[in-house]
């Protein structure tokens, strides 16, 4: 069984592609054919050049800044709950028998 290796495409070629359907009025299915790129690849590529030209295509390594403080929130709330994991694991030993703990 043959195992198809993932194209992958740079910004560049991203943006061009998607301006030749918004600013030449081509389909997306004649760019793909012309391009020979697999359906629907384009559709996906002048959406998101249209919602944000300047940064549609962030590329490896370059992520979105609001994808970095989503991920940093993330973590941030994985902590704060092991955290409190802990805290109620303590509770729940101590309030067993105060005595047994105390220094006397």
């Amino acid at each position: 069984m043959e195992v198809k290796k993932r194209r992958k495409y740079d910004q560049q070629f991203k943006e061009e592609a998607a301006r030749l359907v918004i600013e030449q009025h081509q389909s997306c299915r004649a760019v793909e054919k012309a391009l020979g790129l697999p359906n629907g690849l384009v559709k996906d590529w002048v959406r998101a050049y249209k919602k944000d030209p300047g940064a549609a295509f962030p590329g490896n390594g370059r992520r979105r800044m609001r994808q970095d403080e989503i991920d940093n929130l993330k973590s941030e709330n994985d902590l704060l709950r092991k955290e409190r994991d802990i805290l109620k694991k303590a509770l729940a030993i101590f309030s067993t028998d105060p005595l047994r703990y105390m220094a006397i």
